[in-house]
């Protein structure tokens, strides 16, 4: 809508759209600051504490992220230590998984690494809020920078932006990582993206690109064939990690579709593969953690020690900057359904040929 239009119908634009900032006040999340962002039909919480992190997305009032059960929490000593950190892991729409290590904990010359490594609760820095007109588009955003360094180690820069515009059913996650230090350093990142109900139910189909499809371990072998869709809710049922061989276009681009057509509800999630070559899902449909988790990456889910033994180790060089862009795109109704699944469908033919 343009700006004289919609003016006439609003006395403050806060109505409709805002940036907002919140302070958590109570419980393990007590101290915790985040910011709420409205664009009209999509609502996103953004976690200022936990590296911009994008706690929770609805849209028109319906939940589509999981949010796991320890919930929201400040920074605690087991953050960093071992498997003890999922006590901590909130789930979230998304958690950034990273960058000296990721996935399960590890020593690596007797440093230790914490499970998803330091990224994930590192607070924000230089953070900044903003909505703003640009000619007849509402623009609103969040940004700021998150640092992993260590006296005589690594000196690591995360500045990130979430943005959208009023009315739009994409928000955008634009990363950019320095090594500020004077070393080559480890840079592993993964995004740790999770759908949950009512958005995730037994009616929740899966498009992935994939060219083949391998279970992490046992409990996943067996299972691959069932990827794409998911059950009912059962009691102890174990989790399953499927790492696929994605497949893009010829500029490197891509994109995953989770759909729940009963609901008239889908998510898009678009990305270029150049930083992202590998892919994993992850997927539990044990009760009380009934959740799919899309997770594009730099490194392989066996993380750390696996490419260390490889020397496959992704490595930025001092001063050096890497880059990845991930759109979100909200699925409205059965005829943009249907359409993303046809623009899918036709990709998929075209890397075939």
């Amino acid at each position: 809508m343009k700006k004289e239009k919609l003016m006439r119908y609003v006395g403050s634009l806060q109505q409709v759209a805002y940036v907002r900032p919140i302070t958590y006040t109570e419980g393990r999340s007590h101290g915790l600051s985040a910011y709420e962002i409205k664009n009209g039909c999509m609502e996103l919480q953004v976690m200022a504490d936990k590296a911009l992190d994008v706690n929770q997305l609805s849209y028109k009032g319906i939940n589509m992220n999981f949010l796991s059960k320890p919930g929201l929490q400040g920074r605690n000593s087991y953050d960093t230590n071992g498997d003890e950190a999922i006590r901590s892991i909130m789930g979230g729409l998304f958690f950034t998984s990273g960058v000296e290590s990721i996935c399960a904990p590890c020593t690596i010359d007797h440093v230790e690494y914490p499970m998803h490594g330091r990224m994930r609760t590192t607070p924000a820095e230089h953070l900044g809020a903003d909505a703003y007109w640009e000619d007849d588009e509402y623009k609103l955003c969040v940004k700021g920078e998150m640092r992993e360094a260590a006296l005589f180690g690594e000196n690591m820069v995360l500045r990130r932006s979430i943005s959208t515009t009023y009315g739009s059913k994409t928000f955008t996650v634009t990363d950019e990582f320095e090594n500020e230090g004077y070393r080559d350093e480890p840079l592993m990142l993964l995004y740790h993206i999770n759908m949950g109900y009512p958005f995730l139910d037994e009616n929740t189909r899966l498009y992935i690109p994939t060219g083949k499809i391998t279970a992490r371990d046992r409990d996943g072998e067996g299972h691959e064939a069932d990827y794409d869709r998911m059950d009912s809710p059962k009691e102890n049922e174990p989790e399953y990690v499927f790492i696929h061989d994605m497949q893009s276009d010829a500029k490197g681009d891509t994109q995953v579709l989770v759909v729940n057509e009963a609901l008239g509800l889908g998510l898009k999630l678009s990305y270029n593969m150049r930083y992202l070559p590998y892919f994993m899902e992850w997927k539990s449909t044990a009760s009380g953690d009934y959740v799919i988790g899309l997770e594009p990456a730099n490194s392989s889910v066996y993380g750390r020690p696996y490419h260390e033994e490889k020397g496959t180790v992704h490595k930025l060089a001092p001063f050096a900057k890497e880059k990845n862009v991930l759109n979100f795109t909200v699925l409205d109704g059965r005829a943009e359904i249907q359409e993303a699944i046809r623009d899918f469908c036709q990709m998929q033919r075209a890397q075939k040929k």
